[in-house]
């Protein structure tokens, strides 16, 4: 009889996990919207939006018709960029939650964080817009150039502890130290990388609103701009977490966890607003110089 109920009572537990680690994803990252909004405001000495601003802004997009729709794949596309993230979540482990991350490592999380992007390009693609065009060109390349710092963290840090398990990894660090103390280089690499990651100044240029109109948002209104906005916190939160459990040890509570990623995600949040963003050809120098330098250093000190 036991050996019936294990096998309902494990999928129970998973589906909870799947059902509210992509919604506590998206409350905690419109937290995080609302830091970005508060840090930019205190560094150009202004007052910054009230609490529910956030929620504010997707009620409105939401609740806006939308005037054009260029087709089916415009409408996919923006499903499978928020998708991807939403993918993503249930492959972070959290306190009290792993949803699959036990059957899906940092490997498989590597390519759904990729999904976001392509799905943009999707998109963006079927609106025929020059301004969306060059914009979208922009943002792969600035994915292309994050990128390959990122995967070679990502590789020194499974070469470290032997596993590419999230789960493991955090257990690793709960046990012993951080990986922040262990390979500070590959840690200050992957900060590198989760600027770019999270498309903020000065890896914005796919964005540029007085040179190309915003650029892939140039054609998303209504519910499309939603999408982005939903998709926008997602990336926050995803950053937050997969760098707090690459490095810092995850989080044995909720109190614990939601401090550290917010720590980690106001870093580039705040650098973001001290800095002009580079040009398409500057971010790929950068990019591919100084974190992919730092990072390499990183491996052969953990090899």
């Amino acid at each position: 009889m036991n050996s019936l109920i294990n096998p309902f009572a494990d999928l129970a537990s998973i589906a909870v996990d799947l059902l509210f680690m992509p919604l506590i994803a998206f409350f905690v990252g419109l937290l995080m919207v609302l830091m970005m909004r508060k840090l930019s405001a205190r560094l150009q000495r202004r007052i910054g939006p009230p609490f529910f601003q956030p929620i504010y802004d997707i009620v409105k997009l939401y609740s806006k018709s939308t005037q054009v729709s260029h087709g089916l794949i415009h409408e996919i596309g923006i499903v499978v960029a928020v998708g991807g993230y939403i993918a993503s979540e249930i492959l972070l482990p959290v306190p009290g939650m792993d949803g699959i991350a036990d059957r899906g490592g940092i490997i498989t999380l590597s390519y759904f964080l990729m999904i976001p992007s392509l799905g943009m390009a999707l998109g963006v693609g079927q609106c025929a817009n020059p301004n969306g065009s060059i914009g979208i060109s922009r943002a792969l390349t600035a994915m292309l150039a994050y990128d390959i710092p990122f995967i070679i963290v990502v590789f020194g840090v499974a070469t470290h502890y032997q596993s590419t398990s999230l789960i493991g990894m955090i257990d690793y660090q709960q046990a012993h130290q951080w990986g922040i103390f262990e390979m500070p280089l590959l840690a200050a690499a992957g900060l590198f990388a989760l600027q770019g990651m999270m498309g903020k100044q000065p890896f914005e240029i796919y964005v540029a609103p007085a040179e190309i109109a915003t650029g892939p948002m140039v054609e998303m209104s209504g519910k499309f701009m939603g999408g982005l906005f939903v998709m926008q916190s997602f990336q926050f939160y995803t950053a937050g977490v997969l760098y707090t459990s690459l490095f810092l040890g995850g989080g044995n509570n909720w109190p614990e966890f939601l401090l550290k990623i917010f720590l980690v995600v106001s870093i580039p949040m705040t650098i973001a607003f001290l800095f002009p963003r580079y040009r398409t050809e500057d971010m790929l120098r950068v990019m591919w110089k100084w974190p992919v330098m730092v990072a390499l250093i990183g491996i052969a000190f953990v090899m």
